[in-house]
């Protein structure tokens, strides 16, 4: 899939009008209020000046500082591999799978075909909030929540004339410019924003280590999003979206580039009426590419060992729910959800003699149509009950598997794969209690369930020389837990949460080593020396347990916020495998902590700082090849020179710490970023 887009801006002001002086505002594409019965979960909501506070300005970096967020590996989402940047919490991995759902105003952000999330198609800018409910969902596409929900939810629309413009340059030769624009348009809202963005990056391997093969992990971004709003009927309004995006890497050597890009397309219609309901329906297209090499000892040259030219990938969906009229107190939700996605990988393998000798295709399609039910209850200003439940239907159907010889295009290897389809139900309920104004006690019980990705059930992958086989056969992830949690919030300014919880899951997937090179084993092939070959299995129970603290305190212009994780994550349970019981789940770590200071002197100046600890990791499900733990900082101070223009200076890793982000079974390491800044100036017009 190869496409480009071209916006061409022409004069408005006939088409566009500001309210008059004194008109009332209506806001449109405002989510649906949230029901009281969120409360009695493990809920975090980072604000819109939460978001922008920090010294990143990549999502997936801001939500770190919520200590327990975490993507596969510790590299972020400018330098680590696309396929590891599935989002999870409570160290539930194992592998690079996603285990929390991404919604983006409702919509599911993973890739069709991996369960990937794009990331530097996510701005921060252009949220209001980001709420983090950690433990199994059972709302909405809860099928996919195994660890928890991460919200994001777009600013709503109002209809003055405003927008904005960036421009940012900083270390390793990074640049990054966007802007955008919001009019009325009609009786409707109409909003423009386009960021783009590219850095020349840094070698990804130590230098000790390094050699004449590593080349800088540059990368080169961008995305542009069109939003639109109109009320369709008293109470009633219709919302579109069009994303567009691409991102390009080149992953620390010259024959692994990897490139990234899609078109999302939404739209939703929902009344806030007596009978209040929501419907949405999306599409996703999507592609991506990727080269692999493998490096001879010294690091002096490397060969081609896996040229994954085209995954085209299809994600369609929908939902609609429905809020009846209640008694005072109770919020009803009644709703149905599906998602269906399709997609294949074809790529080259088996280089020999300065040439791929063979090709492979796999894939298929992936079903999961579900209906849910959920009530809250506030049955006294101090006591608030909940209680969900799902059932779902899901079906893995047209995979297969095969694989050609190039030099006379006859087939080796032919797998069809049956279709596999069955029920699930889940459900949570969920309690609070305020015995006094300033305490809250909380407790909730939580089942979920997550259906292996299509790149987990029929792509074998390569890096380096470990090789990691697909598995048609994985059965989907169960997970039940249990938490209990405290909140103390005496004045707005200050507040505290604690939470105790225990998840279990069943048929939790890992990529598990199943042989050591040099040697030849079924379907993988040959398997170098210092390799290690690894299959995608069911482990049959992992625990997590642990927790979770947070707290904030303001006064006089100063935040101070910090937050604490420890999870216990480890496999209870393998049959096949006895010898896993008792290890962690790689990359897992035990310990994540993080603690920031801002101020802000009223809308003149403000500088933050924060701190983020992650404890030691293993690498691999052997726990052979432990990660060091890291401590880094970052930081950033703004100031308005005039009322519509604003500099600002950023910076991550300020102290330039080393972070070990993976290891390989050779024992080079990849790293993660190093101390990088940005100066930057912004200017806005129109804003209230």
């Amino acid at each position: 899939m190869k496409w480009t887009v071209s916006i061409v801006a022409l004069g408005l002001p006939s088409m566009l009008a500001a309210p008059a002086l004194g008109q009332a505002i209506t806001v449109l594409a405002e989510p649906l209020p949230t029901p009281p019965g969120s409360q009695t979960y493990s809920t975090e909501l980072l604000s819109r000046e939460d978001l922008l506070r920090e010294g990143p300005n990549r999502l997936d970096d801001i939500l770190r500082q919520s200590a327990g967020f975490q993507l596969f590996r510790r590299s972020d989402s400018r330098t680590t591999h696309p396929t590891s940047q599935g989002a999870t919490l409570r160290a539930l991995g194992g592998n690079a799978a996603g285990r929390a759902l991404v919604l983006l105003d409702g919509v599911p952000q993973e890739d069709p075909f991996g369960g990937w999330v794009p990331w530097a198609a996510l701005s921060p800018e252009r949220l209001a909030y980001a709420r983090i409910t950690r433990g199994g969902g059972a709302g909405a596409f809860g099928a996919g929540a195994l660890a928890g929900t991460i919200e994001l939810v777009s600013q709503p629309l109002e209809p003055r004339l405003q927008g904005d413009a960036r421009l940012e340059y900083g270390s390793l030769d990074s640049w990054l410019a966007a802007a955008s624009v919001q009019a009325p348009v009609g009786t409707g809202v109409f909003s423009l924003s386009a960021q783009v963005e590219e850095s020349d990056g840094f070698y990804l391997v130590p230098e000790d280590q390094r050699g004449p093969v590593d080349v800088r992990a540059s990368t080169r971004a961008w995305h542009v999003e069109a939003r639109g709003a109109v009320p369709v009927g008293e109470g009633k309004e219709l919302s579109v979206r069009v994303l567009g995006f691409q991102d390009k890497h080149v992953n620390g050597l010259a024959l692994t580039p990897n490139h990234s890009e899609g078109v999302d397309a939404s739209v939703r219609l929902l009344s806030r009426n007596d009978w209040t309901w929501d419907v949405l329906a999306y599409a996703k297209v999507r592609g991506f590419d990727s080269g692999f090499a493998s490096v001879q000892e010294g690091r002096a040259t490397a060969n081609p060992a896996l040229d994954q030219h085209d995954v085209p990938a299809t994600g369609l969906g929908a939902k609609a729910e429905l809020r009846p009229p209640m008694p005072e107190g109770h919020v009803l939700q009644i709703g149905l959800d599906a998602r269906w996605n399709t997609g294949k990988t074809k790529e080259y393998f088996r280089f020999m003699e300065g040439a791929f000798t063979r090709h492979r295709e796999a894939g298929g399609d992936a079903l999961v149509a579900g209906a849910y039910v959920e009530e809250s209850w506030q049955a006294s200003p101090s006591v608030t009950l909940t209680g969900g439940a799902r059932l779902d239907h899901w079906r893995h159907s047209n995979g297969f598997r095969q694989e050609r010889n190039l030099a006379d295009q006859s087939v080796l290897l032919r797998q069809d794969f049956a279709a596999r389809s069955d029920w699930r139900a889940s459900g949570r309920v969920g309690a609070s209690w305020k015995p006094w104004q300033a305490v809250e006690l909380r407790a909730a019980a939580y089942t979920g369930f997550r259906v292996p990705t299509l790149n987990e059930l029929y792509r074998p992958f390569r890096v380096g020389n470990d090789i990691t086989e697909a598995n048609p056969d994985l059965s989907p992830e169960r997970l039940a837990g249990a938490e209990v949690g405290l909140r103390y919030q005496p004045i707005e300014a200050l507040g505290f949460d604690l939470t105790l919880f225990r998840n279990t899951v069943r048929d939790a997937v890992g990529n598990v080593t199943v042989g050591v090179g040099p040697g030849t084993f079924p379907t993988a092939g040959f398997v170098p020396a210092g390799g290690v070959l690894r299959q995608r299995q069911n482990i049959d129970r992992v625990r997590s347990q642990g927790v979770e603290a947070r707290g904030h305190l303001s006064f006089g212009g100063w935040r101070l916020e910090a937050s604490y994780a420890y999870t216990d994550a480890e496999v209870r349970r393998f049959d096949a495998s006895p010898e896993l019981e008792g290890l962690r789940l790689a990359q897992s770590p035990r310990h994540m902590a993080t603690a920031g200071v801002s101020y802000a002197k009223a809308e003149r100046w403000g500088i933050a700082a924060s701190g983020q600890y992650m404890g030691r990791v293993y690498e691999d499900d052997l726990n052979t090849r432990r990660l060091s733990d890291s401590f880094t900082v970052d930081g950033a101070a703004w100031v308005m020179l005039r009322p519509d223009l604003r500099l600002e200076v950023r910076g991550q890793n300020l102290f330039d710490a080393t972070v070990e982000a993976g290891e390989s079974a050779s024992g080079i390491l990849t790293l993660a970023a190093p101390r990088t800044v940005w100066v930057g100036v912004s200017w806005s017009f129109g804003r209230p």
